[in-house]
């Protein structure tokens, strides 16, 4: 079997050279090449099977977006739709619920947000200040991206702190609570976990074993490929370039030329 990129996406927005941000337009053309290429977007449970050894036809990825930013709904899930692209969000789950609580219009509040969509030290600001709407998707949001039946939720923790400077009595409720928020909003069981700034050490990795989830995601650099530990995945983070993306899809598809790349390079870039 080929080696399979997971994909690492944050911000799809306008704001070209903002960190960890894909412009709207990059983004259509990376997901137009995935469609015409013959690549097969997977379901976290489907990439389970091929890190188990189980086979699948083609070429496979996995397209992943950190954080659950309001920018996903308004700019990326149309993109999706257009091109039955299947991705996976991990929830920061106080944000969605924060932003779901607030009451505020959504038909204003998306028309705001595409006038002037926030950089992203302006939605860090957002957060401390408890402005969860101005950046973060709600639970109806989420409902309508999973009922389209392209995309699926899963956890970024309740707040987003770091877990490996977590009490373990905080750790698990970061883990436990956010798990919890998303099956019981969503009607659809949270398996995976994705660790906030890609922090963690072998006591976040045995609670989250601890607590039943079956697939750990990291912000390590490489590929997924059978025999790699389903708790510790490692992704690629994913330029605002098309021609980046085509390269490198080419090379992180083969399995002697992935590993041989990120050897040399010292890193998934």
């Amino acid at each position: 079997m080929s080696t399979v990129p997971v994909l690492m996406y944050h911000h799809i927005n306008p704001n070209s050279g903002d960190m960890v941000t894909v412009t709207p337009e990059v983004f259509d053309a990376q997901m137009r090449f995935l469609r015409d290429a013959g690549y097969r977007t997977l379901t976290l449970d489907e990439l389970m099977g091929a890190v188990s050894g189980e086979g699948f036809d083609g070429r496979g990825v996995a397209v992943t977006f950190d954080d659950g930013y309001l920018d996903n709904y308004v700019y990326a899930f149309p993109v999706l739709k257009k091109y039955g692209i299947k991705a996976v969000v991990f929830l920061v789950s106080s944000w969605v619920e924060g932003a779901s609580a607030s009451g505020a219009d959504k038909k204003n509040l998306i028309r705001e947000f595409t006038e002037d969509p926030p950089l992203h030290d302006r939605t860090k600001a957002y957060a401390g200040e408890g402005r969860f709407e101005k950046f973060s998707i709600d639970w109806d949001m989420a409902r309508e991206m999973k009922e389209s039946g392209l995309v699926e939720f899963h956890s970024h923790t309740v707040t987003h702190r770091r877990c490996d400077r977590l009490a373990p009595g905080e750790l698990v409720e970061e883990l436990r609570a956010s798990k919890e928020m998303i099956e019981a909003a969503l009607k659809e069981r949270c398996d995976y976990l994705c660790w906030p700034r890609g922090k963690y050490n072998s006591s976040c990795v045995e609670a989250a074993r601890a607590l039943g989830y079956r697939g750990v995601f990291t912000t390590e650099p490489g590929v997924a490929q059978p025999g790699v530990d389903p708790l510790r995945i490692k992704r690629i983070v994913v330029k605002d370039n098309l021609r980046w993306f085509k390269t490198r899809l080419r090379v992180y598809s083969n399995s002697f030329l992935s590993v041989l790349y990120i050897k040399m390079s010292g890193k998934g870039r």
